[in-house]
């Protein structure tokens, strides 16, 4: 059986990849694949000689959020299954964050939901010139989780981010490099080079003052990002609770636009 996250790394250049692998799914995130993520980001912790880690998905998209799917049977289902994914994602993320290499995300296709949380979790993101970004999670009615709402108003402010949630807007990969939620966007037909090519540079450079530089760049703003992936996930699980959810997953497995009643 095939792995749900597929962790390799060059011992020649220090680079580890950690690729979301289940392209028939887009890289929905389901519990297994969160479980693995957790599992691969603990082996990165421990791995001897790191210098850069790059995040990717197989296939069309990078993630294209979280399996709703999982979460249709109703409100305590939904958050059976959202506390399994959070216990997971929620400590992976604080590795990644703590680890002393930078954290690349290489985004081709869609960065949606958890998917554009993960990616901003990065130091760098990469694009290639088709992908596209999105909140997503106000098509279903409940909050970012995943440090969704720690990393986006870090990036480009509370009013875009504001207008990200409330507006539902996808940004195109120029779209996404003009407002600096992402560093870098590749032409068409060179990503794959243009994603090695940045990954040498980073981990060929001072890669744990780069880290350091994370750490005091996330300490400037107050507050911890543990305190905050928790508060998410109890808005979360807030909003499971409301007809609004409920009408939103049905929404999105139907493929029709939500009828939200703010209740």
């Amino acid at each position: 059986m095939t792995s749900p996250v597929i962790l390799q790394f060059d011992d020649n250049t220090g680079v580890a990849t950690l690729t979301f692998n289940r392209p028939d799914a887009l890289n929905a995130i389901d519990i297994p694949m969160a479980e693995a993520f957790l599992e691969a980001a603990k082996a990165l912790r421990d791995q001897t000689g790191l210098r850069c880690v790059v995040l990717t998905g197989a296939g069309r998209a990078f993630m294209a959020g979280g399996d709703v799917a999982s979460m249709a049977g109703g409100p305590e289902q939904a958050r059976e299954v959202v506390n399994a994914l959070l216990d997971a994602l929620n400590p992976a993320i604080l590795i990644l964050r703590e680890l002393n290499a930078p954290v690349i995300a290489g985004v081709r296709g869609f960065a949606a939901g958890a998917g554009l949380s993960l990616a901003l979790g990065a130091d760098l993101i990469i694009s290639d010139a088709n992908a596209r970004f999105m909140v997503a999670y106000d098509g279903i009615g409940t909050v970012p989780d995943c440090g969704g709402t720690w990393f986006l108003n870090r990036r480009i402010g509370a009013g875009r981010a504001s207008q990200l949630m409330l507006l539902g807007q996808t940004l195109t990969a120029e779209e996404a490099l003009d407002w600096g939620l992402i560093n870098r966007v590749a032409p068409e037909g060179e990503f794959d080079d243009a994603l090695t090519d940045l990954a040498s540079k980073v981990a060929n450079g001072a890669s744990r003052a780069y880290a350091a530089f994370r750490r005091l760049s996330d300490e400037a703003f107050g507050g911890a990002l543990s305190g905050h992936l928790e508060a998410e996930r109890q808005a979360f699980l807030e909003a499971v609770g409301t007809s609004d959810f409920q009408e939103g997953v049905a929404a999105f497995l139907a493929k029709r636009p939500a009828q939200f009643r703010g209740q």
